[in-house]
């Protein structure tokens, strides 16, 4: 999974994740099937030494991850005769001398022992910026939460202000243009535009949407296929420190590519909460996203400010999905945690 930080430092893993998983031809607005999901990469413990003995260092001719043989030498000198043992003899019940020599092997410290296997949900609430009523209910649920808010609309500052105040994550939701040829709403990236127009247009929204630690496309289904401008958005993304969350609005984009080319932090959607906005459909989404962070350890999961049954029904499920043992984060929360454990695992 991503380490802290947006922009991922030299030597640090990328996403390991699939770009879409969505059937040929979907478009914005259409309800896909299925979506590609993060799957996390599996930790292994490193075998400790035997107590006593001297580590393996970097410079050292062992290999990576084996640990070096006790010196025996002194120890079968100084070993005491068993009972019944002559000098120069053995005894069926004698020790080895380098057993006898050693203490017993300590504890593994707390990092070093199996953890528990994660189940995190991630809510991300599109389309704020239209008015701040829309919003008002999804800032007073008692869960982490990320809001991707529209730039250039009357109430985009204000929403990310309201954001901020109610200590929800905050971030840029980047209009594009989409293939059916669909309003993508002001500031949107286009087909044609060079990098450093690109740059100038995320720069111009992100001021209207002051504290943004990320981005996700709006619409996006034209752009997010066209691998030079997805290089453009993710070379600003990098500059400004932000991580990229592919929507998937379409199948075949190609923005895993650019973000791991200029090695920022990236993400996809698992599940669209809100296809279908009645609570049966809404319902179904958050179990087929419990479904997806049980099996591959987290999920991201996309619902909209004008779904009008969608805050209600996640205060509802809420004390529910505790019970059940998942744990609700954000994205960067979640980078965090990861990056926390990463630097308490083992190195060889």
């Amino acid at each position: 999974m991503a380490l802290a930080g947006s922009v991922a430092p030299a030597g640090a893993r990328a996403m390991p994740v699939a770009e879409g998983a969505l059937d040929p031809g979907l478009r914005d607005g259409e309800a896909p099937d299925a979506a590609g999901i993060q799957s996390e990469a599996l930790r292994v413990a490193a075998a400790s030494a035997e107590s006593g003995a001297p580590a393996a260092s970097a410079e050292s001719p062992a290999s990576a991850g084996s640990a070096a043989l006790p010196d025996t030498r002194s120890a079968t000198a100084a070993a005491p005769l068993a009972a019944g043992q002559k000098p120069g003899g053995t005894s069926p019940s004698a020790v080895p001398a380098h057993r006898a020599t050693c203490r017993p092997e300590p504890a593994a410290p707390p990092h070093l022992r199996p953890k528990a296997a994660k189940k995190v949900l991630i809510f991300v609430i599109d389309d704020a910026g239209n008015n701040s009523r829309q919003l008002e209910p999804f800032l007073k649920l008692p869960f982490p939460l990320t809001i991707a808010v529209l730039p250039g609309l009357p109430y985009s500052l204000a929403d990310a202000h309201a954001v901020k105040a109610a200590s929800k994550e905050l971030i840029l939701h980047q209009p594009m243009e989409a293939v059916g040829g669909q309003d993508p709403g002001p500031g949107a990236l286009r087909l044609g535009m060079d990098p450093a127009t690109v740059a100038q247009v995320i720069d111009a929204n992100l001021r209207t949407v002051p504290g943004a630690v990320g981005m996700n496309n709006h619409m996006g289904s034209a752009v997010t296929a066209d691998p030079q401008l997805m290089d453009a958005v993710a070379a600003v993304a990098k500059e400004r420190g932000i991580y990229y969350l592919n929507s998937l609005t379409i199948s075949g984009t190609a923005t895993a590519l650019a973000a791991r080319r200029e090695g920022i932090r990236y993400w996809e959607r698992s599940v669209f909460l809100d296809n279908t906005p009645d609570r049966v459909s809404i319902f179904r989404a958050v179990d087929d996203g419990k479904k997806r962070a049980t099996k591959g350890g987290s999920a991201i999961m996309i619902g909209h400010v004008w779904s009008a049954e969608l805050a209600q029904a996640l205060m509802e499920l809420y004390p529910q999905l505790v019970e059940e043992g998942f744990s609700l984060s954000t994205i960067s929360r979640f980078m965090i945690q990861e990056a926390e454990e990463d630097d308490e695992s083992p190195r060889n």
